[in-house]
């Protein structure tokens, strides 16, 4: 028997962008360009590599349904995915695209059977069942959502989760 399966899944990755977004949604759009430290990615460049950041599994576990991945698998999904990100320059798009491709991704959550998240994919150094592999996106995200929130303190910004807690 499977506790967590696909739709908590889903449901946990949207809890985990609805937030995302929320923090892209309070930080000043011209404050998109700060960074933390000069050889850190810029608050627009971290958003928006998150926006496309599920391109890579979409593309893997989804479209290709793929059982085994070699380095030029991620170079490939990588790359259109920088090249996607490269093209979201505004506030207004890479809100739009944290909605919009996080809901796209959570939908094809979804829809993975128990089976398939058992599976097996073998990696360059290994292999990981599919559903470790879909849950690192979320953990993925979470992590460099800490590092959006450290910016938000930085820039004088209460993150939203201080906030609410501290209104209760």
């Amino acid at each position: 028997m499977q506790v967590y399966g696909a739709k908590h899944m889903a449901d946990s990755w949207r809890t985990v962008r609805k937030n995302t977004i929320q923090i892209a949604e309070d930080i000043p759009a011209d404050k998109y360009g700060f960074k933390s430290t000069p050889d850190s990615l810029s608050v627009a460049q971290m958003l928006a590599h998150l926006a496309t950041g599920t391109h890579w599994a979409e593309q893997a576990h989804f479209v290709e349904k793929k059982h085994a991945l070699e380095g030029a698998d991620f170079g490939r999904y990588l790359g259109a995915a920088g090249a996607m990100a490269a093209e979201l320059t505004t506030k207004e798009a890479i809100v739009d695209a944290l909605i919009a491709r996080g809901e796209s991704f959570a939908l094809q959550l979804e829809a993975v059977t128990d089976a398939e998240l058992a599976e097996t994919v073998t990696l360059p150094n290994g292999s990981k069942s599919r559903f470790e592999m879909l849950l690192s996106i979320k953990e993925h995200e979470m992590h460099h959502r800490a590092q959006l929130m450290v910016s938000e303190r930085l820039l004088g910004i209460v993150p939203h989760l201080t906030r609410a807690r501290q209104g209760r």
